[in-house]
């Protein structure tokens, strides 16, 4: 019996580099459980077999690739590809199917918000990546009230992540001082600095497309804006700091996962099992893309083990009545939408050269270091 495991991958386009780290991910995975045996569950004795096409970045493609998966390949298991678009793209195509996505890259919160039980995630969604910068700039900015949102105007990921960011200010009583959109296609960010610059907020939070992160980071380095706080989505990537080097100091971005934070979980392999499969394949530093391709993996044996089946409704029942943790955390949806519940947004920020984790308390490697600049 082969197990056919199908996912639409970025290989290419504005994801390539996430892209390239998911199928690393999903990749070793497999291996894993190749030598392992297969995956086994009740009648179920097969290898996997991991079907994979290169969907550019690009929506159109990425449907198109996910009606193949489930017509042309028949794949047992569907997994989600990366990014929130691509994934609300593809979850549109599963859905029309009766096809369960396993969502491992899509942390937007429409997703879930279809009406459809054929998703189940393990990401934190979009709009909770941010939920802990506010508390964390008050707990030790005590006089911090203002907050400023800078995010690219298309795309549903930074509008999620904004979203999060003015509730979180409205409840905490904080004002927006400074609201403001760019095009994605946006070089020179100096006019939007200069504007931050007048508005003298205590915090700002950046979200756009990876590069727009990295260029308008660049950009703030540079200009230095008296801003005590800054956060952009991108400075939770080790790719960060590579293209910004020193530069990178005192930045906060979210994190899915972190390997500092790491336990041994009650099911699936450890931490140091993972870093070892995943060098196999080329990747001595495991970025939270791999991680979570990886972790999706493990999430759906888990569920395979626990029915017994392949079959899409009986694995969707399996997943809602679960709660357990790997490596990547915990695992805990919402039985009727099958977003994740159980799992919280980390925040971390470089430091001396290193990533440390500053929000939540318990798991904090390091108090938030402030000013900025």
């Amino acid at each position: 019996m082969t197990v056919r495991v199908g996912i639409p991958v970025s290989l290419t386009g504005q994801f390539g580099l996430q892209g390239a780290q998911t199928l690393a991910g999903i990749t070793a995975w497999a291996e894993d459980v190749n030598r392992s045996g297969g995956l086994q569950a009740g009648e179920i004795r097969g290898q996997v077999k991991l079907l994979w096409r290169d969907d550019c970045s690009r929506r159109d493609r990425a449907k198109t690739i996910t009606e193949e998966l489930i017509v042309n390949d028949r794949v047992d298991l569907l997994i989600g590809p990366y990014s929130a678009v691509l994934t609300n793209a593809a979850a549109e195509i599963a859905d029309a199917h009766g096809k369960l996505l396993w969502n491992q890259g899509g942390a937007s919160p429409q997703v879930y918000e279809r009406g459809s039980p054929w998703v189940v995630g393990i990401l934190t969604p979009a709009d909770q990546y941010l939920a802990g910068l506010l508390p964390l700039v008050r707990e030790t900015i005590p006089a911090a009230s203002t907050v400023a949102i800078l995010r690219a105007a298309t795309g549903a990921f930074p509008r999620n992540v904004a979203s999060g960011v003015e509730r979180s200010a409205a409840n905490m009583g904080f004002s927006v001082a400074f609201n403001q959109q760019f095009n994605a296609e946006t070089e020179d960010f100096s006019p939007f600095i200069q504007a931050l610059g007048a508005a003298r907020p205590d915090v700002l939070a950046v979200v756009g497309r990876f590069q727009n992160d990295l260029r308008l980071a660049e950009q703030l380095a540079e200009a230095a804006p008296a801003v005590p706080a800054v956060a952009v989505v991108a400075a939770g990537v080790d790719a960060f700091r590579e293209r910004l080097g020193d530069e990178a100091e005192r930045f906060i971005g979210p994190s899915q996962w972190e390997p500092s934070v790491a336990r041994q979980g009650d099911y699936g392999p450890t931490l140091k099992e993972v870093r070892a499969s995943l060098r196999r394949q080329g990747y001595p530093v495991i970025d939270y893309p791999s991680a979570q391709a990886y972790a999706v993996g493990v999430v759906v044996q888990r569920c395979v083990e626990e029915c017994g089946s392949l079959r899409d409704a009986d694995l969707r029942r399996a997943a809602a009545a679960l709660d357990f943790s790997t490596f990547y955390g915990r695992f805990r949806i919402d039985p009727g939408t099958g977003r994740q519940v159980g799992k919280p947004a980390l925040l971390v920020q470089w430091q001396h050269g290193s990533k440390e984790i500053v929000w939540p308390p318990e798991l904090g490697t390091a108090a938030l270091e402030h000013p900025w600049r």
